[in-house]
């Protein structure tokens, strides 16, 4: 199993910031990234995608009127060096097609595959755009917000693929969903106004005086 590491904080803290740093969505001002080792500051996101790290976004960022299996195979077929071809058939890539596949199943979207996305409901086009990030074969997920806007039924199935799929994959988890956090993170870290509040065991974290004013309210503390 590889580290589930959440990040919470209130609105504003600098969460998103943090995934859009690593992701190469926003290049730092200070610090340096480091993937496996390998500097890649500042690096593009399709450079670092190509790294094995693969996001979901805030907002649900999927193309509505393609099928499941169409948005997987697209988000495959940017790994080809050949991807911005676009004179070739897409069914001549057999290798695409069996990531996108791939990526559906770990997702638990086979009976959707083909359906048009924006006929799915709010939770299921999440598992589309986590599915997406799969099919770029990733070792990486930054995931923000994967339960935003979801039912106490979508939650429990998205809590339930994030567990399955940390048994291979690192991933570091923006979340306002507390029982989602503590169900899934090896590690916290709690941020308010871009710092580190504090970090270590989720039970150490959320017993912390510090934390319960700062993000759960004073009224937590007993």
């Amino acid at each position: 199993m590889r580290e589930v590491h959440a990040v919470i904080g209130p609105n504003g803290a600098g969460k998103s910031t943090l995934i859009n740093l690593l992701s190469g969505d926003l290049r730092p001002s200070a610090g340096r990234v480091f993937l496996r080792g390998e500097d890649v500051t500042g690096l593009p996101p399709p450079r670092i995608s190509r790294l094995g790290v693969g996001r979901s976004y805030q907002k649900t960022n999927v193309f509505l009127p393609f099928t499941v299996f169409e948005n997987c195979r697209l988000a495959a077929q940017s790994r080809l060096p050949s991807s911005m071809r676009f004179f070739r058939a897409a069914r001549r890539y057999g290798a695409i097609a069996d990531a996108a596949m791939r990526a559906i199943e770990q997702a638990g979207l086979q009976r959707q595959a083909d359906q048009p996305v924006d006929t799915l409901s709010h939770g299921e086009q999440r598992q589309v755009e986590i599915a997406m990030a799969l099919a770029t074969d990733p070792s990486v997920l930054l995931l923000d917000e994967p339960l935003a806007g979801m039912g106490a039924e979508e939650s429990v199935r998205i809590v339930g693929l994030l567990q399955t799929l940390a048994d291979d994959h690192a991933i570091l988890l923006v979340e306002h969903d507390m029982d989602a956090v503590f169900a899934l993170a090896h590690t916290l870290t709690v941020m308010v106004n871009g710092t580190v509040l504090e970090t270590g065991e989720p039970e150490a974290v959320r017993a912390s005086r510090s934390v319960q004013v700062a993000y759960l309210g004073d009224e937590h503390h007993e």
